[in-house]
Order: C-alpha cells, then structure tokens, then sequence
C-alpha cells in the first residue's frame, strides 16, 4: 500500500496539464472538490471525519489549516492511519483527483485555478493570514457549484467570508456542530453570519456529503434536469415563493434558478422537479429555505479595487464640487445585500468631504430584498479577517475592534439607512447623487433589466452617476447615460427627450396613503390657543376689525369676529380655502395681495374695495400681514377687514362714485390693472405649483421609503436595546456570582487564618490596625473595635518593646524582619514582620504574624544540652568522631581535643596534616573499607604537630540505599593510657 500512496504522490507533484489524458477524463467526469479549514482542535476534527469516510467518495479533499511557518508539517503521517485515500502535501502545480486529500504545506499560501493547485508565498505578516479564507474564495471562483466548504474546530472567524462566496456560487457549505467542537469560535462565527446549508457532527459530514453528490451530477455538456422540464413546473415553485415571501423570481435568469434549485434538490435527496413542487406544498420552511438560496449575497469591502480608486480620484470630487454649502448628499446601494457596499462609499465619501472646507451632509439609502441580510448589515459587525479588503488606517480610523470581530463606527453608521426593499416592484428612491448597483443585474433577466434601467434613470439627479458591476452593461438604455468609463462601468445620468423617457407608472399605481398631508394644512391642536392670543392681541391694538389667519396656501385656520359679513363657505364639498369663501368683489383683491406676500414678505393693503354682502355693497380696507415675528417657525398671514364709515350705495354708484370723486374710466382701469396683476401672479403662481407638487410628489414617495426605513431602524434600535438590556441582566447575574465568591473566599480566608492558630495582625502605612487573627487577642490586647486605632496605644502581653519600631524600619527599607520573642505566661513567638503588597505591586502596610515555637524553643535547649554533654564525653574519652566520602574527603567532624579542627579539616585530605606515611596508610586502611564494605579497627601512631601518638582507630562504611557513599572514622587518644599500662606492666 505505501508503494501505490508513493506512485500516486510522483504523478500528482508532476505539472499533470500536460497529460492529456487525465485532462480529458476529468472534463468528462467532473466531481466535487471539498475544502475543508480549521485551526485549534483540527487535528482531532480531521482525524474523525476521515475514519468515518469510506475510500471511495468520488470526491476531493484539500485541507488548509493554521501551521506553524517555521516547522515541518506531520499532518500527511499522522492522517494516513485514518484513510484509505491517498495523502500528500501539495507542491505546486497540482492536479487535484477524486479519492485524494491535499494538505496545504506550512508558510504558503494555496490556491485553485482550473482544477490544478498552486501555491504562493505569504503576502501577509505571520499572524495576518488567512489561509482559508483565500484557498475558499478562490475554490468558489473556480468551481461554482462543484464547490464545498467546511469549517471544522477553530478560534476566531477565519472561514466565514469563504464559505459565503462559496454559498454565493451555488456550492454546498457545511459547519462543524459546535457543541462537539474542541474550539467553537470559527464555526459559530459562520453559523452567525449565516452561510451555512448544515451544522453536523464531524462524523456525520461524509454521509452528508455522499447524499448530496448521489443527487447532483456535472456531467460535461448535459442538460439540467429541470431545464427540459415544462416550464409550468417553475411557475408554479414562483407562484408558492411569491405566496409566501413576496417576492417574484420570475424576473430572474432560469439559469441561476435551475442552479439554485438543483441544490436544494440535491440536499433534500429528490431528483424530479415535480416531486420538489409537492415537496414545497407541504413544506413552508423549504420555501423560505429555497428562498434564501435564490438571493444573491456575493460581496466584500471594496470589491474591484480599481473601480473604487477611480471613484475615489474622479467620481466623489466631481459630485461635491456640484453641492453647495450645506446641503446633501445622497447615494442608493440597490442589492446592498450584507453592506458591505454601502459602508465603503459611506468611508470614501467620507474622507473626501473631511478634505474639504464646504459643510456637507451625507445620507446612503441601502436596499436589498434580503431581511436577513439587512439586519445583518444594520448590526455592522464583521469578521476579523476584513483586514484583508479594508487597510489598517481605515480600521483604525473607521471600525471598532472587538472579540475576533470590527463593528463599524456609529459616525459611519449613522450615515446609512438600510430598508427591505424589492427593486423592481417597490417605488424608488429618487434625487440621487449616485446609484451604486453591482452584480445584481447580471441574475436578471432582460426585461427585468429594463425596469432596472428605467428606475436608475428616475431616481437620479442631472449629472448623476450609475455604478454597475464589472459583469453588467447597459443594454438598449445605453442612450439614457453618457460614458464614464466603460471598462469600470461608470455611467452619468444624461437628459432625454420626454418621448424616450423610461415608462416606470406601474411601480405607483397602487394608492398612496398621504395622512400626514391632514396634519401639515392646518396648526396642532396646541398651536390653536397660541394663535388665538396673538391674534387677540393684534385686533386689540387695531381697533379690534374682522379677521382670518390664513396658512401659507390660503387656507384658513382661524377666525376672529363677524367675518361673515366678507366670507361665506363656498357650495360643493367643504374646503377652507380663503379666497374661495370670499364674497362677490372681494376675491380678485384678495388672490393679489396673497400673491404678493409670498415673494415680499411685507404688509399688504388694499384700500376702498366694494363687496356685496346681505344685498347691498360695503366699502372695506383689507389688510394681510405675516405673522413671522410672533411665529418665526411657522409660514402664517393675518387678514383683516376693516369697514370703512362712508355709507353702503347701489351697485351702479359704488361702480362710479369713489371717495376721491374720480371717473368711472380711472376706477376701470384700475380695476383692469388690478386684473392684469392677479392674472400675472395667478399665473406665475400655477407654474409655481405645478413644479412644487411634482416635486412634492418625488419627496412624499421619498419620504414614505425613508419613514419605512426610520420605522425599520427604530424597530431594530428596539432590539439592540432589548438585547443590551438582557447583557445587563446577564452580567448582574454574573456580578452577583462574583460577589458570592469573594463571600464564600472571604469565609475560607477567615477559617483558613483562625485554624492555623498563627496570629496575624495587618497594618495600615500608619501602623494602624485593619485586620487581625482571634490567636493576636492573646499576644496583644485586643477586641474588634480597636480595627482603625494605632499599635502603640494598645497593651501586649510580649516581653519586648521594639515591635512598633521594627515594624517602622520594615516600611521605610521593605526587608522583612524576623526575631524570637517571648510573651509574660512564658510562650516563644517567632515574630516576622513583612511589607503589605497590593496587586498593583503597591506597600500598603505590614503583615505581622507570630509562630509559637514554645515547643519548639524547649527541644532546641535540650538539644544543646544533649550536645554539650556529648562533646564532653569525647573530650573525657579524647575521642574524634568524623566523616569521609567516597573520594576521602572529609565531610565533618565531631572534636573536642586539640589535635583536629574541623574548621581546618572539612573539605580537605589526610594527606594535608600527616605525613606521607601516616597519609599513605590511613589512605590504605579507608581505601580498602570502601572497596570491601567491611568495617576496619586497629591500634595505630600517627604523628601530628611533631608528636607522635597512638589512636584507636575504627573505620565503618556508610551504606545508603546498599552503595556505599563514605566512611565514619572515630579515633580514640589512647597514648597515656598505654602509657600507664606500660608502666604498670614494667
């Protein structure tokens, strides 16, 4: 079996391209090629996967995983035990096989480009890379459908923005269980986000993934399944999406439908469409599943950095040079999907307005029909492994780093709203600056694509730019936008003929709700009082006449005095207009002088007007005045009408006659002048109109997508308060378990003191008291209400007086201090004074504790009696008693005679005080002890200090643990006893 694994491995580090004949076979028979990414805990991940694999699967394995750049990798060895499936660590140019596992090597980085992998140098620092996230994206590139991903145990959230381009194609994601991971942070970072089609155990994924290549087959040049399949099928799996979400996929291409579908089939093990379509009926959550699959979600900070430099350099300065002061910004990112998009021209624009000196607003409307993925892009949280699109100073300037996570900042975030929104059957966004829609068209149909188009062209300003995606272009609606740059896809809005305008009606045909119109014609309820005191106040102080407040398009919104002499309700449906209500001879003045305070804003009069009322005709000075001064908010004009005293006369006098005596050509003229200005004003004020209600027309569709997107903002601000609520409780609860604690720590601390029987006493830096043991009460005088008095005001029971003076000295030089102290009933202390340190490394103090060593004191006295009366033995036999190792060197010595010093002797040799052949002999004699084991005594002279003297020498081996590690020699002085008994022999 090794030599096959070897011959495999030669044929596979060969650049296999050349080798037509694999080539061929694997085009004809592609397969599923597997990527598989962890870190921490892999190897055990790896491990079960593969001994639960059977040999033939029909697929391929590579395997990339955080390695230490500086070591040779052992994951070849040690997987080879686990699979019958040929193991090998990649080399560059490699054809990737079914039945065969490729393991990334160590310090590269690894990707797959037409079935065969390479590899490439490092680009990021150690510590930076991202490995799996690089080898996935560039699988899901390659492969597309043929793709799978799976995240095994790992820290961090490497892996996630691979398996979601991966998802993106149309391949199969998986993600390890994290209950039975070893780490769970990489799989529960992906399950987060979102992208994956199964959470498995690691023992259950190779069944996994058989079931689902049994259902999907990639045979070269075959047809789908479903493409030949009656289109009514699809339309009806359209209708149940549509009845369930919405949405109508009608309008997209049936290629990415059939994909999507094939998958979904393909996971729930059904090969027949029409078997799918009963599956769906039954099953609503497949519906939402399917439903999630045929959205598009392929995105990423700064995707196509070369179209985002040239909008950057050329697009945001040519838009802020058209705004003046003050004044706003606005962008649409249509298909936002997780906002990425959004966020990268909310920093550019961003940084390009921070350069400049005009005070410009920026607002980013982002949409996507994805409530998923919405709510994911209002939370703006990413995974680490961002770093990789956005650069650190933007990181730094623009995100917030968390746990293995960037949250964007909330300066950034409060830029873009984001909305549910379906592009093509929702009302537009309208008065862009900049549509931004990339890699959306390219799923939709043609007509779809027309909408599209005729939408853009609505929603943008003169001079706005479309930003389209590197696969999409205009199509037949190229002569609705003027070129940028075609190779970047950037377009500019261009002015068209009405004739060759987009017909986009069908996206407002269903009602309006304009309620808020009711509340802008007239005053709140609160309002009315105010205006009643104003208006109070102004008749007071001119002579108190009939009068109207009237709003800025003539409607009346309250009344003062007997206005019904000048104004009647007009028949028909009711209306408050002013000017409608007016009687006969007063309208044509009335409609002038409300002309003509909207473009003045000064106070209007109109003297000696004739108006019938009751019969007869009443000569009236009208007067209007705006109301700025006492309502400076508020667009509000007063009329008043102020009879004059001249008595009422017939029509046909009133006409003729006028306080100045003049003609009856002069009063017509006047009147016709009088005319000729209404009808001017009447006019200008209809053109006026017309533009203003189709420009409030735009704005209340605007504004009812923005109060949408407001109310869907607030609702997810709900739920981020909500969940930082439960954080709070969470860690309350967390907090009141620490408390418990440090109550259950203090409990044993308090014990673990009393129970060692060692009195302690703490310190403050003033020396006085913070804590002490129950054992101190019996050195010193204490009781609990002395905590917080000095040392030195208290009583102690110590013979000795130095303690707060010791205790001093310990404080100023931080030594500790020892000493043996005695208390009055005749106890031994050992006293030991030490600096208090916090855990900032700070002196707060001293630490006091006494040992009693009573017992301890009272051996050690008889110890020393015992010694001395020991020594004086030896000196009464005149015996030595010493020790020797295996070298002879001596290693003690017992001696109360004159003739050895242990301080002269311990380390040395005999042979450093005797002579030569006394050294020799007692070498000899000890020599052979340690070479024998038996003890040795004799009567023998040694000669010492020039006196030569007889001892009684016995040498005996020390045995330890049965080697011999020394000797014990003791020598008696028995000279003058041989001596006397010479002496008596004689």
């Amino acid at each position: 079996m090794v030599n096959k694994k070897t011959s495999a491995t030669k044929n596979i580090e060969k650049p296999v391209a050349t080798n037509k004949k694999k080539e061929s076979n694997i085009k004809l028979n592609p397969f599923l090629i597997v990527g598989m990414g962890a870190s921490a805990g892999g190897l055990e991940a790896f491990k079960e996967f593969f001994s639960a694999a059977p040999k033939q699967m029909g697929m391929a394995f590579v395997i990339v995983q955080h390695l230490d750049p500086t070591h040779k990798s052992l994951m070849v060895h040690l997987l080879e035990s686990h699979t019958d499936m040929t193991v090998t660590e990649v080399k560059d140019h490699t054809q990737v096989l079914p039945d065969h596992v490729y393991v990334i090597p160590p310090n590269k980085d690894m990707a797959i480009f037409k079935g065969i992998l390479h590899l490439m140098e490092p680009s990021a620092a150690r510590g930076f890379r991202k490995p799996i996230d690089f080898f996935f994206k560039s699988l899901a590139e390659d492969q597309q459908e043929k793709a799978i991903g799976i995240i095994l145990s790992g820290t961090g959230t490497e892996g996630t923005l691979g398996l979601k381009d991966i998802k993106g194609q149309g391949g199969l994601t998986i993600v390890q269980d994290p209950v039975t991971a070893k780490y769970d942070g990489m799989p529960r970072s992906a399950i987060s986000a979102g992208v994956e089609d199964f959470v498995l155990e690691v023992t259950k994924i190779p069944e996994a993934l058989l079931k689902y290549s049994k259902n999907r087959t990639f045979k070269a040049g075959a047809k789908s399944t479903i493409a030949i399949t009656s289109n009514e099928l699809l339309e009806k799996i359209f209708i149940l999406i549509r009845n369930e979400t919405g949405c109508n996929f009608g309008d997209y291409k049936n290629s990415t439908v059939i994909r999507r579908i094939e998958k979904r089939m393909a996971l729930n093990q059904i090969d027949k469409l029409d078997c799918y379509l009963k599956y769906l009926q039954k099953n609503k959550e497949e519906i939402k599943k399917l439903f999630d699959e045929l959205l598009i979600g392929v995105t990423s900070f700064f995707r196509d950095t070369e179209a985002y430099n040239t909008v950057e350099s050329k697009i945001i300065p040519q838009i802020i040079k058209t705004k003046a002061d003050g004044e706003t910004i606005r962008i649409w990112v249509a298909g936002c999907s997780t906002g990425e998009e959004a966020y990268s021209l909310a920093i550019l624009f961003d940084e390009a307005i921070k350069k400049q000196s005009k005070a410009l607003k920026l607002q980013i409307f982002a949409s996507d029909l994805d409530e998923r993925a919405i709510n994911f892009a209002r939370q703006g949280i990413y995974p680490e492994t961002i770093f990789t699109d956005v650069t650190p100073e933007r990181l730094r300037r623009y995100f917030q780093s968390e746990a293995n996570t960037y949250r964007i900042n909330k300066e950034i975030r409060d830029k873009v709203i984001f909305s549910e929104h379906n592009l093509i059957k929702d009302p537009p966004f309208s008065k862009q600056d900049m549509v931004s829609c990339r890699n959306l068209l390219i799923y939709l149909n043609i007509e779809a694509q027309k909408k599209v188009f005729a939408i853009f062209h609505y929603a943008l300003n003169p001079e706005g730019i479309l930003f389209l995606g590197s696969s999409e272009s205009l199509g037949e609606y190229a002569d609705l936008y003027d070129v940028i740059d075609r190779k970047l896809k950037l377009f500019k809005h261009k002015k068209v003929n009405k004739s060759k305008m987009p017909d986009i009606g069908y996206l407002f045909r269903e009602p309006t709700n304009f309620k808020n119109t009711a509340i802008t014609s007239a005053p709140k309820r609160e309002q009315y009082s105010n205006l009643s005191k104003i208006t109070e106040q102004l008749l007071l102080d001119n002579y108190a006449p009939a009068s109207a407040i009237i709003n800025l398009k003539g409607e009346a919104v309250y009344f003062s005095g007997n206005t019904g002499k000048y104004l009647q309700p007009s028949p028909g449906e009711a209306r408050l207009n002013i000017v409608d209500m007016a009687r006969e001879g007063l309208k044509n003045d009335l409609r002038t002088i409300i002309s003509k305070i909207r473009k003045s804003s000064t106070v209007e009069i109109r003297r000696n007007i004739n108006v019938k009322t009751n019969g007869s005709y009443q000569i009236i000075d009208l007067c209007l005045r705006p109301l700025k001064d006492f309502m400076p908010e508020e667009d509000y004009y007063m009329v008043t009408f102020e009879d004059r005293e001249t008595p009422a006369v017939s029509n046909t006098t009133t006409q003729i006659s006028h306080p100045d005596d003049t003609s009856e050509l002069q009063a017509l003229e006047q009147e016709l002048i009088a005319t000729k200005e209404y009808l001017r004003s009447t006019i200008e004020q209809l053109e006026i109109s017309n533009e203003e209600l189709k420009s409030s027309n735009e704005e209340m569709q605007s504004s009812n997508e923005e109060l949408q997107s407001t109310n869907e903002e607030l609702e997810t601000s709900k739920e981020e308060l909500q969940s930082v609520n439960e954080e709070i409780v969470t860690v309350n609860t967390e907090l009141q378990g620490k408390i418990d604690e440090l109550a259950q720590a203090y409990d044993d601390m308090n014990n673990l003191l009393a129970s060692t029987e060692i009195g302690t006493i703490f310190l403050d830096a003033n020396l006085h008291i913070k804590r002490f043991t129950p054992p101190m009460s019996k050195i010193i005088n204490l009781i609990r209400t002395d905590i917080g008095r000095p040392i030195q005001d208290l009583s102690s029971n110590l013979i000795y007086e130095g303690i707060v003076a010791d205790a001093t000295k310990v404080l100023a030089k931080l030594t500790p201090f020892q000493a043996a102290v005695k208390s009055n009933d005749g106890t031994w202390y050992q006293m030991q004074i030490m600096p208090y340190r916090t855990s900032t490394n700070v002196i707060e103090g001293v630490v006091i504790t006494f040992v009693d060593i009573t017992e301890e004191k009272s051996l050690a006295i008889e110890l020393s009696e015992v010694k001395e009366s020991y020594e004086q033995l030896l000196e009464l036999t005149q015996t030595t008693v010493c020790s020797q190792d295996k070298d002879l060197v001596y290693t003690s010595m017992l001696h109360k005679g004159t003739d050895f010093s242990s301080a002269l002797m311990i380390g040395k040799k005999d042979q450093d005080f005797f002579s030569k052949e006394d050294a020799l002999k007692l070498t000899s004699i000890k020599s052979k002890v340690l070479k024998t084991g038996k003890a040795y005594r004799d009567i023998i002279s040694l000669t010492l200090k020039g006196v030569t003297r007889l001892y009684d020498l016995t040498v005996r081996p020390i045995i330890v643990d049965d080697i011999i590690t020394g000797i014990a020699c003791t020598n008696t002085d028995i000279t003058e006893l041989s001596q006397i008994e010479n002496n008596t022999s004689n």
